[in-house]
C-alpha cells in the first residue's frame, strides 16, 4: 500500500493545452502554449547551467594534482637515470685503469724474464763479443725494442749511493757523501718503476786534485 506522505514534496507540473486563451478569446499558438512550461523550468535550467561550472573547477584540480604527479616522477627518474650513468662511467673508468694496470704487470713480467739475457750481454760486450757480427745485431734491436718500453738501466761506479736504489753488498767508505765502488749487477727501472735494485760497493768519493 502507498503511503500518502511519499508524494508530499514530488513537484506538480500543470500544461495549459487550451487552443483559446481565456483572457483574449484568441487562438494560441504553440510557443505561447509552451510559455507557461518554459517559465517553470526556468529554476531547473539555471540550476543544470551552475553544474558543469563545478565539473570544471574539480576536473582543474584532478588535472593539476596528476600534473604535479607526473612531474615528480620525471624527476624521480631523471635523478636515478643521473646515478646509473654516474656508475656506468666510474665502471668505465676503473675496467680502463685495470686493463692498463694488466697491461703493465704483464710487460714487467715479461721484461724481469729478460734480465738474465741482457746480464748475459753485458758481460759479453765487457770481454769483447759483440764488437761484430749477428750477436751485435741481436743484442742492438733488443735493447732498442725494450728502450721503447722505457725500460733503463741505472748503476755506476762514481754515482752517489742511493739506498732506495742500491743494495750494497760492502762499504768501504767512512764519510758522509758515499759513493758507488763496484758495480755487481746493474738496476733497471721499467718507466718510473724500480723493477731490480742495483748489487754494488759503497767507498768514498775520490779525492779533488790538488791545484
Amino acid at each position: 500500500m502507498t503511503n500518502p506522505e511519499e508524494n508530499v514534496d514530488e513537484p506538480v507540473t500543470v500544461t495549459d493545452n487550451r487552443r483559446i486563451d481565456p483572457e483574449t478569446g484568441e487562438p494560441r499558438t504553440a510557443a505561447d502554449a509552451g510559455h507557461t512550461d518554459a517559465g517553470q523550468d526556468g529554476g531547473a535550467a539555471d540550476d543544470a547551467a551552475a553544474q558543469p561550472a563545478g565539473d570544471e573547477a574539480v576536473a582543474d584540480e584532478t588535472n593539476g594534482d596528476q600534473a604535479s604527479n607526473a612531474d615528480a616522477q620525471v624527476a624521480e627518474l631523471t635523478e636515478a637515470l643521473q646515478r646509473e650513468r654516474a656508475q656506468f662511467n666510474n665502471f668505465r673508468r676503473r675496467s680502463a685503469e685495470e686493463q692498463l694496470q694488466a697491461v703493465d704487470r704483464g710487460k714487467e713480467i715479461l721484461v724481469k724474464k729478460l734480465l738474465p739475457i741482457l746480464d748475459d750481454l753485458d758481460r759479453a760486450r765487457a770481454h769483447g763479443d759483440l764488437e761484430t757480427g749477428p750477436l751485435r745485431a741481436f743484442a742492438d734491436k733488443l735493447g732498442d725494442v725494450l728502450a721503447g718500453e722505457k725500460l733503463a738501466k741505472f748503476a755506476e761506479p762514481g754515482e752517489a749511493f742511493d739506498p732506495e736504489l742500491h743494495e750494497a753488498v760492502q762499504n768501504d767508505g767512512s764519510g758522509d757523501t758515499p759513493v758507488i765502488g763496484n758495480v755487481y749487477q746493474v738496476g733497471y727501472r721499467l718507466g718510473d718503476k724500480v723493477i731490480r735494485h742495483a748489487v754494488v760497493t759503497v767507498t768514498d768519493p775520490a779525492p779533488a786534485p790538488e791545484q
